[in-house]
């Protein structure tokens, strides 16, 4: 049975009565301004009526009323005891996602907060634009989609008053739709269905759930809907008049036993009905809470005194009693349900709570919650995190008034570690949080990602670094000819951020020529080595302690990918860098050293278990910058190993508890003054852009000095910075070489003149 509201006071021309719609509003909820809600409302009338008049607008007239849209979402809003500025963004949130204001205008006379709110729902309407999983099956459709769409809406979600507002708007959007042409509505009724109602359940704000199911299952199953509703109101009459009876008889002697009662008959929803007859395989007859009657009693003991009072009157049915006082569900459900051959021997089911269970279930957490500060979900999946926390700020915010002061301090507890994108056909991709166009790519399909080129997000073409975020819509951009970029390996250059998309890179590049490696790996290390100053390297020497037998070796695995830049850079800094040269030093930066299978060395820190000794795993040969883990051997103390080697994966499933969390050690505290020198075309914003990269790097900058040459239109500019180590020096001067119109840049040689 869908919920009925009142219509809108009108006045005697037409138009709604402001103040007497005002009025009745504060039937429910309590306004500390009533004058700042009620110029919203005469904002949103005015909007809509200068859209209608409009000629390009006209067809604003023939649709919905959005100005009584607005007052129909607060009206539901007011009754989950909403504040002002979610009252004033619900009435004007139609008037906004209609272009007929700017949300400028909108935070100047009602705040940031309101805009911010309206904000907030005009992005989750990306939902609404998708393709529902349809494949062919009303219930029960594509899991995994409508899954992903669910994370995805609740990603979106920071503050949870977006999402009341949102599950009000879709309530008035499926009102509305049973005069639009058969698949829009058929397209909103599925959307409602499967990702809406279930947040309303999720939220345990249980009649808008229902009533958001009932028009659904309306749209989507028109003949089932249609034969219950048939049913039940052919029995209306004679259910009524049977509920009256029994409502009287339990109301005298819940009395005559001292307790004062509320009784009333509860209607059993369309859709719930057809479920229980699908999940049970029963008729319409053997329902047995068509008939049935609620009791709310003021104290937990009272529903089970009134329990025994009706089972004393009746003969109960086996295995139709629960106790969700004892057991609530997940939702923070808590009631008496039993059912019963009542009299007439006519099948009754009942329902016992009390006042604040009944609040609980009508409102979910909205309500007053007798378990004030008791959510103790401490589950690591970010979804049931984020559920937890939209709970406890609506928890919060019935208790206080204001849920502001909770809300900061929960958003940064609870960040995502996955964000939805959407295809551009609609469909949704989960991907790890700050994922780049290229991780996405790959995500899609290894080929469209070995042939990226560039990316579109929302229609613009954006950088391959773009950091993306959920409601992105994301187009891969495609050539035959193209192939991976081996800087998508590197790091420091943020293309790619995923460990997947990194090992469908390297192994493009191992299918490769060997030959051709080998030239591109050279090319690779020659190139940096450059960028960094670094000359008259033992690269034998360095080779043998990255594991390789020779420089070729050495070369050919970081032209495929098998070995990374950064710890080339990691080995060689500590393997030359323990000298007291004062120019060695300045070239390496750093004095750490790195010892292979060292003995009780600072390179690496044993958490839990003290000072043991340990020894580089041959298998894998994790180098300073791998992830990396501790094997206890017997004997031989603690073996090092890859966090992705075959080994290591072998071992956590022989003897996980000889498994031990390791880290390399802790970086030097000493920071070393460096310059460098750029080289570009000159152009304007220049030196801002420079500047971001060296702030965005945390790195300090000692002095800088410019110089441009007018006809040649270059500029060089000498910088000097302060940093830790070599790999932050390497990472730098990469982000700077990416800014437009740079030519190069590299460590500065020469000595300065005092």
């Amino acid at each position: 049975m869908v919920k009925v509201r009142e219509d809108q006071p009108i006045n005697p021309d037409g138009s709604v009565n402001i103040p007497g719609w005002l009025n009745r509003l504060q039937d429910d909820v309590t306004l500390s301004n009533p004058e700042r809600v009620e110029s919203a409302c005469e904002l949103a009338q005015r909007l809509e009526q200068e859209a209608a008049s409009n000629e390009e607008n006209a067809w604003v007239a023939s649709g919905a009323s959005s100005f009584r849209t607005g007052l129909e979402m607060a009206d539901i809003l007011g009754e989950l005891q909403m504040d002002e500025d979610t009252l004033i963004a619900a009435i004007l949130y139609r008037a906004v996602r209609e272009n007929q204001i700017k949300l400028e205008a909108i935070e100047e006379q009602f705040g940031a907060t309101v805009s911010k709110l309206i904000h907030g729902v005009t992005e989750m309407a990306a939902i609404s634009q998708t393709q529902m999983p349809d494949d062919g099956v009303v219930f029960g459709q594509s899991k995994s989609q409508l899954e992903n769409l669910r994370k995805m809406l609740v990603t979106m979600i920071d503050d949870v008053r977006v999402a009341l507002i949102k599950l009000a708007e879709r309530t008035c959007a499926i009102r509305e739709v049973k005069k639009a042409p058969r698949d829009k509505r058929l397209r909103v009724a599925r959307e409602v269905f499967e990702i809406y109602a279930p947040l309303a359940h999720r939220l345990g704000i249980g009649y808008i759930k229902w009533e958001l199911e009932d028009l659904s299952f309306r749209y989507l199953e028109e003949e089932q809907y249609k034969n219950i509703a048939r049913l039940l109101s052919e029995k209306r009459l004679d259910r009524t008049e049977y509920i009256a009876k029994v409502i009287a008889l339990l109301e005298s002697k819940l009395q005559a036993e001292g307790i004062e009662p509320e009784v009333n008959g509860r209607a059993k929803h369309i859709y719930s009905i057809w479920r229980k007859m699908k999940r049970k395989n029963i008729d319409f007859s053997e329902v047995y809470d068509v008939r049935a009657v609620r009791i709310l009693v003021p104290d937990v003991k009272d529903c089970y005194t009134a329990l025994g009072i009706i089972h004393g009157l009746w003969h109960h049915i086996p295995h139709e009693f629960d106790d969700y006082i004892a057991t609530p569900k997940e939702n923070g459900y808590r009631s008496l349900h039993t059912a019963v051959v009542g009299p007439e021997g006519k099948v009754l089911e009942v329902q016992i709570r009390t006042h604040d269970m009944h609040e609980e279930a009508e409102l979910g957490v909205c309500a007053h919650w007798l378990y004030k500060g008791t959510d103790t979900n401490q589950t690591s999946d970010s979804y049931e995190e984020k559920i937890a926390w939209l709970r406890q700020v609506l928890e919060w915010h019935e208790e206080v008034g204001d849920a502001n002061g909770l809300r900061e301090e929960l958003r940064n507890d609870v960040a995502p570690d996955r964000i939805y994108i959407f295809t551009p056909d609609g469909h949704v991709v989960d991907l790890p949080h700050d994922a780049t166009p290229v991780d996405f790519a790959y995500r899609v399909h290894t080929e469209v990602g070995h042939r990226c080129r560039g990316a579109k997000v929302n229609g613009r073409i954006v950088p391959l670094t773009y950091r993306l975020k959920t409601g992105d819509q994301v187009e891969i951009l495609t050539s035959e000819r193209t192939r991976p970029s081996r800087d998508w390996l590197n790091p420091a250059l943020g293309y790619a951020l995923t460990s997947r998309t990194r090992a469908k890179i390297q192994s493009w590049f191992k299918l490769q020529d060997r030959d051709q490696n080998i030239i591109e790996g050279r090319h690779l290390l020659e190139k940096e080595f450059k960028q960094l100053g670094l000359n008259d390297l033992d690269l034998k020497k360095l080779a043998k302690a990255v594991n390789y037998s020779a420089e070729d070796d050495m070369y050919a695995a970081l032209g495929a990918g098998d070995l990374r830049i950064g710890q080339v850079l990691s080995v060689a800094q500590n393997l030359f860098g323990e000298t007291d040269d004062e120019e060695q030093m300045e070239k390496f930066l750093t004095n750490r050293r790195y010892h292979q299978g060292g003995k009780g060395s600072d390179d690496v820190t044993i958490h839990g278990v003290g000072n043991l000794m340990t020894q580089i795993a041959k298998c894998c040969h994790p180098l300073p910058g791998d992830e990396i883990i501790g094997y206890i051997t017997i004997g031989r103390g603690v073996s090092i190993h890859r966090q992705d080697c075959a080994n290591a994966w072998q071992l956590r499933e022989d003897d996980p508890n000889r498994i031990i969390n390791v880290e390399w050690g802790a970086k030097t505290n000493h920071m070393y003054s460096v310059d460098i020198r750029i080289r570009s075309w000159d152009r304007p914003g220049l030196l801002r852009d420079i500047t971001l990269v060296l702030a965005n790097e945390k790195v300090n900058v000692l002095s800088s000095n410019t110089l441009t040459d007018k006809k040649e239109n270059q500029a060089n500019i000498l910088i000097t910075l302060e940093v830790e180590s070599l790999q932050v020096l390497g990472r730098v001067l990469n982000r700077i070489e990416q800014l437009p119109n740079i030519i190069d840049v590299q460590r500065f040689s020469e000595k300065r003149t005092g």
